[in-house]
C-alpha cells in the first residue's frame, strides 16, 4: 500500500485499475449481500425470527447449530478479510481522524454484530431480531460509505491522506 502514500496510484494505471476493479467487485458483493438478505429474510422482525426459529405454517425448521456454525465460520473469515482490505484503502483518503475512526470501527463492529445477532435470535431471545436488522443495515451503509470515500479519493487524486493525528480536524 506504499503507492497510496507516495501518490504512485496517480502515475501507475495498473494500480488504479486494480483498486477500481476491487471496488467494483466489492460493490457487486454489497448488492448480492443485500439481495440474499431480502431473499432469505427481509426487513421485518417476524421475517428474521422465522428465519432463525422456523415457522411451522411455512414448513420452515429452526436453524441448526451446525448450519449456523458453518455459515459463521465462512462469514467471519471472509468478512474480516473484505473489511480489512476495504478499510485499509480508505485510510489513505484525506479524511479527518474522526471520519477515519468511524470508517475503521463501524464496519468491523457491525460485521461481528450482524453475525452474532443471528445466534442471539436463535439461542437467546427473538427480540434480538431488532439487533440483526440494525446491524445488517448499519453494515451495509458503513461499507457503502467506505467504498464511496475510497472511490472519491481515487477519482480526485488527492494525496497525503495517510497520517495519524490525535486531533479530529
Amino acid at each position: 500500500m506504499r503507492f497510496t502514500i507516495t501518490g504512485e496510484q496517480r502515475m501507475n494505471s495498473y494500480l488504479r485499475t486494480v483498486i477500481y476493479l476491487f471496488l467494483a467487485y466489492v460493490f457487486l458483493h454489497w448488492i448480492s449481500n443485500g439481495a440474499m438478505f431480502f431473499h432469505s429474510m427481509g426487513l421485518s422482525y417476524d421475517a428474521v425470527v422465522h428465519h432463525y426459529l422456523g415457522n411451522p405454517e411455512q414448513f420452515r425448521k429452526p436453524r441448526s447449530y451446525a448450519s449456523m456454525l458453518e455459515v459463521a465460520h465462512v462469514h467471519l473469515f471472509a468478512m474480516g478479510i473484505l473489511v480489512l482490505t476495504l478499510v485499509h484503502l480508505m485510510l489513505f483518503a484525506p479524511l479527518s481522524t474522526r471520519a477515519k475512526h468511524f470508517g475503521v470501527w463501524a464496519p468491523f463492529l457491525l460485521a461481528v454484530g450482524n453475525e452474532g445477532a443471528g445466534w442471539l435470535v436463535r439461542f437467546a431471545d427473538p427480540a434480538f431480531a431488532y439487533l440483526k436488522l440494525a446491524t445488517f443495515l448499519g453494515l451495509e451503509l458503513s461499507l457503502l460509505w467506505v467504498m464511496a470515500v475510497t472511490l472519491l479519493s481515487m477519482l480526485t487524486n488527492r494525496r497525503d491522506g495517510y497520517r495519524f493525528n490525535t486531533s479530529s480536524r
